[in-house]
């Protein structure tokens, strides 16, 4: 049995924990089933915006006309656009290795427990008192046998004429709107009449109006029967009245949500619980019922997003060798969406306020006073503020538009480090920046506020 001062399951966000222990001199086993690097850079959100770049430009030329310019996109290499991407993600798992030096062992093959303080991974045994549980999560599996996942299209090395996509979060909409711009007949199979059901409701109207405009959407619709024949799924789809209809399309891709790793690690052996949606359960310093075995990211369950796990991980190297005694709290999450349009979010929604019986204001403004927003010829996007109506502190900000997930970055900065939208008001903003649509944003919540007042 081999003795390490560290053992991490996974190899994605935890890769760069495993580089940062090893240059303490530390000897630390690293155990990755698959690629280094993890969902995020091999199968999630590098490989999809390095797409989405290729939508962006798409859609502006698509969208030309507005600007009293006529063009016409004479053809889409679309597979030269995959084999790019392809190549890319072919590159990840021999970047990650080489920021590794010789303290940092790295095992192929499935980690799992044999006790509290013993891993086994290919038949060999390994034992740590510090054990970093890294697992991460995958998507939920198809309701149709031979249909994809999101893992299935990183790399895509036979591209689809056609594909059919079930699910509304953000990950549907992200891959629908690369698809559809690429030139792939795209239809987004919605089961009810919502996309990204977790963004406030005035963001949600917004983004389905304009989504809508590119993407072919059938709403209120489940699949009731899909057979892959003849290169293609013969798909019948049933809509809320129960009435159905069939149509073919070659590829078919189900984005409805992410599930838990956790089974492959035989935690039965050991002392660690899951929650009841098996996600492993921690204390406020990452630490599970097993002493000395942590986890983080999204085996937790938590704050799933690459954002998230990487500041937890090295959140958690200072726990474990730097002395660190205060637990971390995240004081505000946020997130985005890269569609057309692009959604940035923090903090509380509308109607999340309002079921905690929040005394807030609320403020919806356009971005039209901005001549760089004018510039862009776009008429829905806005900004929307809550803002508790005594101390003046932003509990949520939604942002619809161009660049809103950069833009948002300005309100965060204010949250952390004193949170009072006054700040926004009173801050000099470079004319006509984008940024400065954040100003009137500011201005008409603080005026709603005195008129409460």
């Amino acid at each position: 049995m081999k003795t390490y001062d560290t053992i991490i399951i996974g190899g994605g966000r935890a890769s760069h924990l495993a580089k940062n222990i090893g240059k303490l001199g530390k000897k630390v086993a690293l155990i990755e089933k698959s690629r280094l690097g993890g969902t995020c850079s091999n199968r999630g959100c590098v490989p999809s915006k390095l797409l989405i770049g290729y939508a962006d430009v798409i859609r502006s030329i698509q969208g030309s006309e507005k600007h009293s310019i006529l063009s016409k996109i004479e053809d889409i290499k679309v597979e030269k656009i995959f084999e790019n991407n392809n190549s890319f993600i072919d590159s990840v798992d021999g970047k990650y290795k080489s920021r590794l030096n010789d303290n940092v062992d790295i095992y192929r093959g499935v980690g799992y427990f044999l006790s509290n303080n013993v891993v086994e991974v290919n038949n060999e045994k390994l034992t740590s008192d510090k054990i970093v549980i890294a697992t991460g999560s995958s998507p939920k599996e198809p309701l149709v046998e031979g249909a994809w996942t999101s893992d299935d299209i990183f790399p895509l090395e036979k591209i689809p004429s056609s594909i059919s996509i079930v699910g509304s979060g953000f990950i549907a909409c992200e891959l629908a709107n690369v698809f559809d711009a690429l030139g792939i007949k795209t239809k987004l199979l919605v089961r009810g009449d919502e996309l990204l059901s977790n963004e406030d409701e005035e963001i949600q109207e917004t983004f389905k109006k304009e989504f809508s405009k590119n993407i072919d959407i059938e709403f209120n619709t489940t699949v009731k029967d899909a057979k892959y024949k003849d290169k293609a799924f013969e798909i019948t789809l049933e809509s809320n009245d129960k009435s159905t209809k069939e149509y073919k399309s070659e590829a078919l891709l189900y984005a409805i949500g992410r599930q838990s790793n956790a089974h492959s690690l035989k935690l039965g052996n050991t002392t660690i619980k899951t929650d009841e949606r098996g996600y492993i359960k921690r204390d406020e310093f990452f630490e599970t019922n097993a002493k000395g075995v942590y986890v983080v990211g999204d085996a937790a369950g938590e704050y799933m997003l690459q954002h998230a796990a990487a500041y937890e991980m090295n959140y958690l190297f200072k726990i474990l060798f730097e002395d660190k005694k205060e637990p971390l709290k995240f004081k505000y999450m946020p997130h985005a969406v890269f569609t057309t349009p692009e959604i940035a979010s923090v903090g509380l929604t509308e109607k999340q306020a309002q079921e905690r019986n929040l005394d807030v204001v609320v403020s919806k403004t356009s971005w039209e006073a901005s001549a760089k927003a004018e510039a862009m010829k776009l008429d829905y996007p806005f900004t929307k503020l809550i803002v508790d109506k005594n101390s003046y502190e932003i509990l949520g900000c939604h942002i619809i538009g161009p660049q809103s997930s950069t833009m948002i970055h300005q309100v965060l900065t204010v949250m952390h480090i004193d949170n009072d939208i006054r700040h926004l008001k009173e801050m000099l903003y470079i004319h006509p920046a984008l940024s400065e649509t954040l100003l009137p944003a500011a201005i008409n919540t603080i005026k709603n506020i005195e008129k409460r007042k």
